[in-house]
């Protein structure tokens, strides 16, 4: 890749990542993207926080290979055990610590100050997202007098994945976790949908949440705060290359990349299979 061209990387497990890239070309539209899935090696959510570090980091080394300045990990799941020692340990130690890796976790809960009312959360995510208490801690330190209260909803991404999220099937086992969450805290006002996956199961959803209750959708605050970074680091910005094109990359068969991203996208897309270790 020439020195001129620049993409912001953007980064998945799977495909449930294709929905925050979705929001972030959409509002920002000028810049290049590349976007890598590791669906050879999905799901991660129930990967351990070793794994999910090791998965995690050879794919940004990846992007950073290909010339990527800024790389968002668009996984909750990567974002929850592998960014930090990103950050804090590798970033500083590699050959250019001026690059950047950012998450999804914190430009969600910085949003939640100014929806929920009666200061209790909701969360639903995989078991790996769940289980890392990363939600709990990020919202803790920002708002400790709220309330958090996850659930674990490990067969949700399959239903997505295999096209049930329509079926009666996605009924049984979405009714079946909410039941759960909204026993545990009645109080709870805001629901985060802490999977990249879960807005495609956002009419089942709806009909098993109190009609009170705000679903927190991550794409949006996530694109906004991704342009509101750039605003304050034009540094980075200007290392940013601005033809409005798309990359995808998969671990995975191409074709059946295509496929996939065709339900998260609404469109065909051309994908390079490719090997990372």
């Amino acid at each position: 890749m020439n020195g001129n061209h620049h993409p912001i990387g953007i980064f998945d497990s799977g495909y449930g990542g294709l929905t925050i890239f979705e929001h972030i070309r959409r509002l920002l539209p000028a810049y290049d993207y590349l976007y890598l899935g590791d669906n050879a090696r999905a799901p991660y959510g129930s990967r351990s926080f070793e794994i999910v570090y090791q998965f995690t980091f050879q794919a940004v080394k990846r992007l950073f290979d290909e010339g990527c300045p800024l790389v968002i990990l668009a996984c909750n799941t990567a974002s929850a055990k592998a960014l930090r020692t990103i950050q804090q340990c590798d970033l500083p130690l590699s050959t250019d610590p001026t690059r950047r890796v950012l998450g999804i976790i914190r430009p969600t809960v910085e949003m939640l100050g100014s929806i929920s009312k009666t200061r209790h959360i909701g969360v639903t995510g995989t078991t790996g997202t769940i289980s890392s208490g990363s939600y709990s801690l990020e919202i803790a330190k920002l708002y400790p007098d709220m309330t958090v209260t996850g659930e674990a909803c490990p067969m949700w991404v399959p239903l997505v994945e295999n096209r049930e999220y329509d079926g009666d099937g996605a009924d049984f086992f979405i009714r079946k976790n909410l039941e759960h969450l909204f026993a545990s805290d009645p109080e709870i006002d805001t629901l985060v949908l802490g999977c990249t996956h879960y807005p495609l199961l956002e009419a089942k959803i709806r009909k098993f949440v109190p009609e009170n209750v705000n679903l927190f959708f991550q794409g949006p605050c996530v694109a906004e705060s991704l342009k509101d970074y750039l605003f304050r680091h034009p540094e980075m910005s200007a290392r940013l290359s601005q033809n409005g094109s798309c990359r995808f990359m998969t671990t995975e068969s191409g074709e059946r990349f295509s496929e996939a991203a065709s339900l998260f996208l609404r469109c065909a897309v051309d994908v390079e299979q490719i090997i990372i270790q």
